[in-house]
Formats: structure tokens, sequence, C-alpha cells
């Protein structure tokens, strides 16, 4: 199929408007993305997936180094004889190593079409801005909770939810302090033939016996719950439920479990489930690496936007994570 001429005139414009948005003449050729554009660009991925906005992101200098503390998670309050009580905001933490990460995303001449012919310039232009900046930013997330290796060519049909493109947060927990992640088998079973009935069980489990003491009861924990986990838990409740208040409880169950806040994020394992503190997690980007390309490939049949630079993940506090693997996690009765 040939990119109509409503499209193809759309498309011109969204690359004028792009060069002016970055300052270069040509967003055809790469281009090196300025500071204050990378302050903008990493503002606009936060924007487009709420849940990337909640965790920690942030540009640094080096490709390798320590974790950036964000939170100190110890008292300071306290005294000291003949002096002043101080508690030290440290700075040693855990090592990060960031990687080439190439992001590419590609819209088809059909497509376009379409979006040229459903309606006019402007919603024609946000798209093309929302397609391309939402991708890249739930491919953060996305790598974040599923990667576990770094190939020097990755695979995205063996690999759908890059698996292959960077050691993600758990990955990095299980390398690094595996005993914080549960990895023998456990069985989640409502009807009571398994070894917990509950979710609310499970999390409290994991918080009281691999959550750090000081931390058990720190506000800022949250529960990051899979979706296979949280249908199964729903079901039973709205079979069990015989009046309306009972059902509306059924239905909000997934937003506070074991009195913790519950978030299910895009991507996350189904059957996983972690109790962490959401600035726990980090995501870097080094410092003018950032590059921009953007072009109308007619060989492909497809417009391409694309996004390099060295990025990485990392835990600030390994003692703040605590999980069941979604390996070990079984629905269902116990054999």
């Amino acid at each position: 199929m040939h990119l109509n001429q409503i499209a193809a005139g759309y498309l011109k414009h969204y690359s004028t408007q792009l060069a002016k948005a970055f300052g270069v003449e040509d967003v055809t050729k790469q281009f090196a993305v300025t500071p204050p554009m990378e302050t903008k660009l990493r503002a606009a991925l936060l924007e487009s997936v709420e849940f990337l906005g909640m965790i920690t992101t942030m540009p640094v200098d080096q490709l390798s180094g320590q974790v950036i503390k964000v939170g100190n998670y110890g008292i300071a309050t306290g005294r000291k004889a003949g002096g002043r009580f101080r508690s030290d905001q440290d700075v040693d933490g855990f090592k990060y190593q960031l990687t080439e990460t190439d992001s590419c995303s590609a819209v088809t001449w059909a497509l376009l079409s379409a979006w040229g012919n459903a309606g006019n310039k402007n919603e024609f232009m946000q798209k093309m801005k929302d397609n391309a900046t939402q991708r890249f930013a739930l491919d953060m997330l996305r790598v974040g909770f599923n990667g576990t290796s770094i190939a020097a060519t990755s695979d995205p049909v063996a690999n759908p939810l890059g698996q292959d493109v960077n050691k993600g947060w758990h990955q990095i927990v299980t390398e690094e302090a595996p005993d914080q992640i549960m990895t023998d088998s456990v069985y989640f079973d409502p009807d009571g033939a398994g070894d917990y009935k509950t979710l609310d069980a499970i999390v409290t489990e994991l918080k009281n016996t691999l959550i750090h003491p000081s931390l058990r009861n720190d506000p800022r924990l949250v529960v990051l719950v899979g979706s296979d986990l949280t249908a199964t838990a729903q079901t039973h409740m709205m079979n069990q439920a015989d009046k309306p208040s009972e059902k509306v409880a059924a239905q909000q169950m997934d937003k506070n479990i074991g009195g913790l806040r519950a978030y299910t994020p895009p991507f996350f394992p189904g059957k996983r489930i972690v109790v962490t503190m959401l600035s726990n997690l980090h995501i870097y980007t080094q410092r003018n690496t950032s590059h921009r390309k953007s072009e109308n490939v007619e060989d492909r049949k497809q417009y391409e936007d694309k996004y390099w630079r060295n990025e990485g993940y990392a835990i600030e506090e390994f003692e703040a994570y605590a999980a069941i693997d979604e390996a070990a996690m079984n629905i269902g009765a116990k054999p």
C-alpha cells in the first residue's frame, strides 16, 4: 500500500516540528539530544505512562557506578552524649551498569494513511508523538520487570518481553541478593487447599520475613502483584459474595493487600508478587548519550522514530525488596 497524500503532508509537518523542537536542521539524520531536550524527553516519557513516574528515573554521568541514594531508610532522630546526634546519608551503595539501548517505533504506511483520513493535522501529530513516546516508556517497564540478560543481538520474537535487552530489577536481586526472593514452590488456593488462602497472607509473610525489620512498617512500602493472582482472588470473592457490599469489596480488593497499597504495573509477570518501595526501583540514563532519528523509510513502507541511549536498572536497597518468583508460584490446590 502507498502512503496517501494527506498522511504524506502531515508527516512532512511532523518532521519539521520535530526538528524545530530539538533544534536541528534535519531529523532524518541521527542527531545528539541536547541536555535541555534530554530533560524534556525524560519528562515526556514519565508523563506518557503513569507508573513510570512513580519510580526513580534519573540521568547519571558514568556508564557504571554506585547506585544513587534517593532516600535514607534508617532513623533520623536520636541523641548523643556531649554532642549532637546525626544520621548520615550514605553515598556508598550497590553498583549499576548501563548498556547500549536502541528503541525504534515504526508505523506502517497503511496505519499512517488511516490516521490521516480519520482526523485533522493536529490529531495526526498527537498520534505520532504519543505512539513513539508511550512505546519507549512502556518498554522501559517491560524490560525492567522481565529482563534477565544482555544479548549482543536481542531477539524480540524469542523474547517478546525484552528478556534479553537488559537485566531488570527482579534479575538484579536474584543475582545480588537471592535470599530476598522465595524460589521454593508455593501454592495459592482461595479454597484453602494450598499454602496460602489469601493474597493478604502472602504479603504479610513476605513483609515480616524478608523485609528488613526497620522497614516493615514504613508507609512507603507497596505490593506489586500479578494479574493472574488478583484475578484468582477476585473471582473467588465474587463467587462467595451474596451482598452488593461484598461484591464491591471484591472488586476493590486489589487496591489494598495485606495493609499495603497494591499495584499491577504494565507487563508485570502474572504470578509474581513483590513487596518494596516504588522509589527503590531505579532506571538510569547516561547524560549526553541520547540520540534521535526520525525518518520515512520507503523500502520498509513505514515511518520510524528512533531513540538511542545508554540505560540500565538498579535497586537502591535489597532488604527493601521481597518477592515470590513467578516460577515458584502455583495457583490451585497443593498436590
